[in-house]
């Protein structure tokens, strides 16, 4: 007897799929763009199946903003190095 309940990671891939057409509608550099957000997606699923989502699409878009701050912070320290530089401390 075969799974019927899919799994956190499959209906990722279900809502993800049923993104593709706006997808093909970016230009090269949005869909870059948008092809980073959905490998945060990917990257967070396992956390995204412990929540209490109500759907997918909640913990991805949850995916993707803590994928952004995590750059954001990223960028912040890098700035703070350089202005320390540039000010020769």
């Amino acid at each position: 007897m075969g799974r019927t309940v899919p799994t956190f990671r499959e209906e990722i891939e279900d809502e993800m799929d049923r993104w593709r057409e706006f997808r093909k509608a970016l230009r090269k550099d949005d869909r870059e763009a948008f092809d980073e957000m959905m490998e945060a997606c990917k990257r967070y699923s396992s956390a995204g199946s412990q929540a209490k989502a109500s759907s997918p699409f909640q913990a991805m878009v949850l995916s993707i903003l803590l994928g952004q701050e995590k750059r954001l912070s990223r960028l912040e320290e890098e700035i703070g190095e350089i202005r320390k530089l540039l000010k020769g401390d």
